[in-house]
Order: C-alpha cells, then sequence, then structure tokens
C-alpha cells in the first residue's frame, strides 16, 4: 500500500464541501462595508467558545482588515442575514492567513467545513495563492481536527495576548500542491 499525503488524510479531498449537510449551504459573496455592521451586532459567544468573542467586537478581524490592502473577505447569509464571515490576508506574494468565524448558532451545523472548503477553493483558484494559513487556539480541539481534515498541518505554535490574557496557539498551514 502507498504512501498517504498527509494533506489528503483520510482519503478526503479538502476542498469538497461537507458530506451529510441536509440543507443548501449559502454561497460566499465579497464582504461589504453594511455588512461589518450587522456581523458586530452577533449575539456573543457563550460557553467553550467565549473567548473567540473578540473577533467581532469593536477592535476585531473586522476593524483589523476594514480598509486594509490584499485582504479578501467574504460572508454568507441566510434569509438576508450574515451567518458566517471568512477572511483571506495575503501575508505575501502567494500567501494568506486564513479566518473564518460563524454566528453563535451556526457553530456545529457543518457550515463553517463548507465555507472554509470554498473559501479555500477561492485563494488557491481565483487568487492563486500556493499557501494558506492559520493560527488556532490550542484549546480548540473541535478547530484543529476540522482543519486538519482539510488538509492543513501544524507548523508550530506560538503565543499572543487577548483581552489580557495570554494565549497559546498552533500555527497550521495548507499549499496547494502538497
Amino acid at each position: 500500500m502507498g504512501k498517504s499525503s498527509h494533506r489528503r488524510a483520510r482519503g478526503q479531498n479538502p476542498l469538497v464541501a461537507a458530506p451529510g449537510v441536509r440543507q443548501p449551504l449559502p454561497a460566499l459573496r465579497p464582504l461589504g462595508a453594511a455588512d461589518a455592521a450587522r456581523i458586530a451586532g452577533w449575539p456573543a459567544y457563550v460557553g467553550e467558545f467565549a473567548d473567540l468573542d473578540y473577533a467581532l467586537r469593536q477592535n476585531g478581524w473586522l476593524r483589523e482588515f476594514q480598509d486594509k490592502p490584499g485582504v479578501h473577505g467574504f460572508v454568507a447569509e441566510e434569509s438576508g442575514e450574515p451567518v458566517a464571515l471568512t477572511i483571506l490576508a495575503r501575508t505575501g506574494e502567494a500567501q494568506a492567513e486564513f479566518r473564518i468565524a460563524l454566528r453563535a448558532d451556526k457553530i456545529g451545523s457543518g457550515l463553517g467545513r463548507a465555507l472554509a472548503c470554498e473559501t479555500l477553493a477561492m485563494g488557491f483558484d481565483t487568487l492563486g495563492l500556493s499557501r494558506i494559513h492559520l493560527i488556532v487556539r490550542k484549546t480548540n480541539p473541535r478547530a484543529i481536527r476540522l482543519y486538519e481534515r482539510l488538509g492543513f498541518v501544524a507548523r508550530g505554535e506560538c503565543r499572543k495576548s487577548f483581552n489580557g490574557k495570554p494565549v497559546r496557539f498552533l500555527v497550521m498551514d495548507l499549499r496547494k500542491n502538497a
């Protein structure tokens, strides 16, 4: 039996939408200026996700990436309301950092995987990226498993401070032809 690539773990193609999702998934469209205020109005995350709330608030991702060159932001809507946000922020000629946020009531629905796949495909196919990387909290095993299923590989660790607390992150990346 041949050696399998870590990128194709469990025989899955990381850029194919999640199997078993029963309802039509909303498509991503470019993030617009009016979307930021609507996303900032999402209810706060609770429980195990409470620490992730900073991403959507006053000095979170929307502010950080607003009007920044090389940033491609996307939003998914259901019934005219934003339910997810994804970002590809260029960090080099053919590489970008990936970020994703779901409205709290959409976590665990399969939407994150499907929209991550769509965003990664746009990054590689439309934007011509060869590497997409991210950081994920080491205390978020659900997200780490998702990223591994998508083909991301752990490359190291880093520490950052959020809301005055030190946080340990896993650094992961995905290469187009790995």
